[in-house]
């Protein structure tokens, strides 16, 4: 028998500590060779961690929301061998890590015997009753309306479990009798915290659930508090007119054949790449720490997507250079792939602009948060019916909202506002968008 010590490799370049964010074997299992034992997190990609040899879990390294570093124990594993295989062992050696002053105070601190409470801690308080007639005070109070803290309100069991089914706290109900009955709890119900009106059944509240904020959530908190602690946002919205876009997508989609159904993302994307030409301060990237920024010549175009893991960015790459079935495609197969988690650390990062729609929920107008380091996100909004003035007639028009919010260091309202316009010359002609 032999103990293996399976320390986190390393998974990444420039990578230096991992999240645990799933076991997926706990003390006592038995594993074999490539088994998948837990899922770690960078700030790149979600990574399976698979054991290198087979035998029992004697040590797991922490709960799931911890966060080690590259090249520290994550599993003892007992093995049947006498001794771990040459190269395995070799892959296993730690890096180097010089441990700073700061840490070592904080491990003596962790690892210091919790003292316990003086007796003294323990006294009755100070406000409970110390003479007879302090007591008998009490006393009184309780026989009457008000009642001493901590006490429970008189009831019969009926009472109580009428009471518990509507909802009501007892110590809510007023009883001139001391012992509450049926017809206050009907008064509480008329002229109480109802307000004249009977709840609709049973209580509605929930108790109190407190969620550790790990994985991928924690990703998405600690990025967004990133950009709008670093971004001075503003956003700036704009109505389209997207009538003759919605006409000409229905009949594009008559004729596709076998290709994928068009949604107006893939048109909206053509037209967000056509009217870049002359604004190249939006696609962008700004470096902070070196004060540079670079205007990308690609448009490797974000693509924000709901999962159930929460938010996650796919990037198009070369947007520019596709059409829309292309576009169409690269959208289904992006999306799919964030939705079951398959996703890749290369599909996941090097955007230079994002685009970021709620489809039928888009609402009126959004105000998106910018995926840091770029510069700008744009969101189309819900696409509804309205009535508009053409020509001095009034027609129901298809109208869509436009949202971009800007990174107001790099882009000034009036390019924001003016590559808007250009996108709705684009959008409410979009015959311009298959001209060469």
């Amino acid at each position: 028998m032999a103990n293996f010590s399976f320390r986190l490799p390393d998974i990444g370049e420039g990578i230096a500590e991992a999240e645990i964010v799933a076991w997926h074997v706990k003390v006592g299992d038995q594993v074999v060779e490539d088994q998948g034992i837990a899922d770690v997190m960078t700030d790149k990609a979600t990574v399976e961690m698979e054991s290198p040899v087979s035998g029992r879990i004697v040590e797991l390294a922490g709960a799931e929301g911890d966060i080690i570093p590259i090249g520290t124990i994550l599993a003892v594993i007992e093995t049947d061998e006498d001794e771990v295989p040459a190269d395995v062992a070799e892959a296993q050696v730690p890096p180097p890590v010089e441990e700073s002053t700061d840490s070592k105070v904080t491990t003596e601190q962790k690892d210091a015997p919790v003292k316990a409470a003086p007796p003294e801690a323990a006294s009755v308080p100070s406000s409970a009753p110390e003479s007879e007639p302090e007591a008998a005070a009490v006393a009184k109070d309780a026989a009457g309306d008000r009642k001493p803290a901590g006490s429970q309100p008189l009831a019969s069991p009926a009472v109580r479990k009428r009471a518990a089914q509507l909802g009501i706290d007892l110590s809510d109900v007023k009883s001139g009798e001391g012992l509450i009955r049926h017809s206050d709890l009907d008064a509480y119900l008329r002229y109480g915290a109802a307000q004249g009106y009977a709840p609709p059944g049973p209580s509605r509240k929930r108790p109190d659930v407190e969620v550790k904020v790990i994985g991928m959530r924690r990703r998405i908190a600690e990025n967004m508090a990133a950009s709008k602690r670093n971004i001075p946002h503003f956003t700036y919205v704009e109505e389209m007119d997207v009538t003759a876009l919605e006409a000409l997508r229905q009949q594009l989609n008559e004729t596709r054949g076998d290709r994928p159904k068009l949604t107006v993302l893939p048109m909206i994307i053509v037209a967000i790449c056509r009217a870049l030409d002359g604004f190249p301060m939006l696609n962008a990237t700004y470096d902070d720490e070196k004060g540079v920024v670079t205007h990308h010549g690609a448009v490797h175009l974000g693509m924000a997507a709901q999962t159930e893991k929460g938010l996650v960015v796919p990037v198009i790459r070369n947007a520019q250079d596709m059409n829309i079935w292309q576009l169409a495609t690269e959208i289904g197969r992006l999306s799919e792939a964030a939705r079951t988690g398959k996703a890749t650390s290369a599909e996941l990062s090097g955007g230079t602009l994002t685009l970021t729609s709620l489809g039928p929920l888009g609402g009126i107008a959004t105000t998106p948060v910018i995926n840091r380091p770029e510069v700008a996100i744009i969101g189309p909004n819900r696409i509804v019916e309205r009535p508009a003035v053409i020509d001095g007639e009034i027609e129901i028009r298809k109208q869509m909202n436009l949202s971009i919010s800007c990174d107001h260091r790099v882009v000034d309202g009036h390019d924001a506002a003016s590559y808007v316009q250009a996108l709705k010359k684009l959008i409410e002609a979009p015959v311009q968008l298959f001209a060469i």
